[in-house]
């Protein structure tokens, strides 16, 4: 897997739709806060629907998209539930194995969400391809996918205001690499008219 294709498509497609993705993640962010949580789930996946359309589209992200997908709010609200105890019970033992359960939990579910948005799949059909789509071989390749996401979100947390842009930044690469394994066609926003389309070469001369 080319990482580094997929980071520069993420990136480009921070910078293309900088403006509406600063004001998308403001409001989830609020929405979570005042709802204490209980949206979390729902307008996660609504986050993930729209940016996934910017980055296949070049659909300018818009906030009503975070309650585009209110029909999975309480089978995804279960599911981070049970992640939440699972995790919870893993830190009750020590640390690293808090960490351990999160990073699986991170590792086998990554995709699943845009599997259930994209696709329209049920939450255990979906958290199966999931799996399947991450330990496609080589599995490594997930590994350091996961690795990244955790990183990006990390540094995103620890600088005021940097999740602004960090949490938008993971969320297209991980839906680049969705992309890149579900067979989708990678295709880039369109940022201005003619970037990067070379201009035809001249004809041969005559004679």
């Amino acid at each position: 897997m080319n990482f580094s294709n997929h980071l520069e498509t993420a990136w480009r497609s921070t910078l293309a739709f900088i403006g509406p993705l600063l004001l998308l993640t403001v409001v989830q962010i609020l929405v979570v806060l005042l709802s204490l949580g209980i949206l979390a789930p729902v307008t996660t996946a609504g986050y993930m629907q729209s940016l996934l359309r910017a980055l296949r589209e070049g659909r300018t992200p818009e906030v009503r998209d975070l309650f585009s997908t209110m029909s999975l709010f309480l089978p995804l609200l279960g599911f981070f539930l049970l992640v939440t105890i699972a995790t919870m019970i893993g830190f009750m033992f020590l640390v690293l194995p808090g960490f351990m359960v999160a990073l699986c939990i991170i590792f086998a579910s990554m995709y699943m969400i845009p599997l259930m948005t994209d696709r329209g799949m049920g939450i255990i059909d979906a958290l199966k391809s999931s799996w399947a789509m991450a330990t496609r071989a080589p599995v490594t390749d997930q590994f350091v996918v996961s690795l990244i996401y955790l990183i990006v979100i990390a540094v995103g947390t620890s600088i005021p205001f940097a999740i602004l842009v960090a949490q938008p930044f993971a969320t297209l690469f991980i839906l680049s690499v969705y992309r890149q394994r579900l067979g989708d066609t990678p295709e880039q926003p369109r940022i201005s008219e003619n970037e990067g389309e070379g201009q035809p070469p001249p004809p041969p001369p005559i004679g």
